[in-house]
């Protein structure tokens, strides 16, 4: 139900690259998920007809970013990929600044970055940052109205990870409530029977059990352009699910066959 690395790379290295530029360079951290990203997304970079200009990688839990980021800025490369989570990638995001990358005419991204990153960055690091998602709680009134419940009760904004967490357990429970029963394969069907609603926006469970919705680019806003509380994303384009994910027949799924 949440994006993964292919859709994460086919969706927002395809947009940017027609938007931003085409020559990359990859900032990852040093472990599976940093070298799938950065596997996925350099595919993508040269399916557009870009090139990965090189790539680099820090151990996790890096604080200082400094070589990195300097072998990512020598490289002239046009998009700085950051290819972390968490820690990592506010660290990151705030040392660029620090070394003038953005000032240079490098634009960042960050390949999987959340709302609560965004916002333990501030704007004045984060803006003209990138990303990609499938979920931000000001996009309408569908993820206002959840956003609204859930502020309620942990007094910020949820990330598109745990919008994506609420929307498969809510789906779930109305499959049992539909089919009258928790047993797990009556579950499974009944869960393919009923039609996704993801915050109202469509969305289908294939055979392969991967939920495709449509992902937004987003950038990150500079500070006078934020009206409000975590007022942080501008909507710079669609990303449809059919171009997003990976193609059904082609992730190794042994249902999918």
């Amino acid at each position: 139900w949440a994006d993964d690395t292919y859709a994460l790379s086919a969706g927002l290295v395809g947009e940017l690259s027609r938007r931003v530029g085409k020559e990359w360079f990859f900032v990852a951290v040093d472990y599976s998920f940093g070298s799938a990203m950065v596997k996925d997304a350099s595919r993508a970079v040269t399916d557009t007809g870009g090139k990965v200009i090189g790539a680099v990688r820090y151990p996790f839990n890096t604080t200082d970013f400094s070589s990195f980021l300097l072998a990512a800025q020598s490289s002239g490369a046009k998009v700085v990929a950051l290819a972390g989570t968490g820690a990592d990638t506010v660290n990151a995001v705030k040392q660029t600044h620090e070394f003038g990358l953005q000032q240079g005419g490098q634009t960042i991204v960050g390949m999987l970055t959340f709302i609560s990153d965004v916002h333990s960055i501030g704007l004045r690091d984060a803006q003209g940052m990138y990303i990609a998602s499938q979920y931000y709680w000001d996009d309408d009134d569908g993820t206002r109205a959840f956003a609204k419940r859930f502020i309620e009760i942990e007094k910020r904004e949820p990330t598109k990870l745990q919008a994506a967490t609420y929307a498969a357990v809510r789906h779930y429970l109305k499959a049992i409530e539909a089919g009258g029963s928790d047993e797990a394969k009556a579950v499974n069907a009944e869960m393919r029977k009923l039609p996704v609603d993801f915050f109202g926006r469509p969305a289908h469970i294939r055979k392969d059990g991967r939920v495709v919705y449509d992902l937004s680019l987003y950038r990150v806003k500079k500070p006078d352009e934020s009206k409000y509380p975590w007022d942080y994303y501008q909507k710079i384009a669609a990303i449809p699910g059919d171009k997003a994910f990976r193609p059904e027949g082609t992730g190794g799924c042994k249902l999918d066959k």
